[in-house]
């Protein structure tokens, strides 16, 4: 019973991630703003490196929970050098 629970949580898990991620590339794509982008990319992300931690539960593999940590350090550190851009007109002073 436990299994099945598991089995269809994670289901629902990844459609509704999967869903997120969908709304969030197209405010990435039609966002107003460059700031809009910018966080609309975060959530992308943030989502991908969720669902890449749901496959890796899923299939039982350690691999993928590396694949979402390295994701995890190149979005934040992309986030903070495109808002410092947006702040400052460079990155690397």
């Amino acid at each position: 019973m436990s299994a099945s629970i598991l089995s269809w949580s994670l289901l629902i898990a990844s459609l509704l991630l999967g869903v997120a991620l969908a709304i969030a590339a197209f405010r990435m794509i039609r966002g107003p703003r460059a700031q809009d982008r910018i966080v609309a990319f975060d959530a992308l992300y943030v989502n991908a490196m969720l669902l890449l931690l749901l496959f890796g539960i899923r299939t039982g593999s350690t691999l993928y929970f590396e694949g979402a940590l390295v994701i995890s350090l190149l979005g934040f550190v992309s986030t903070v050098a495109l808002a410092k851009f947006l702040m400052r007109g460079e990155v690397i002073e």
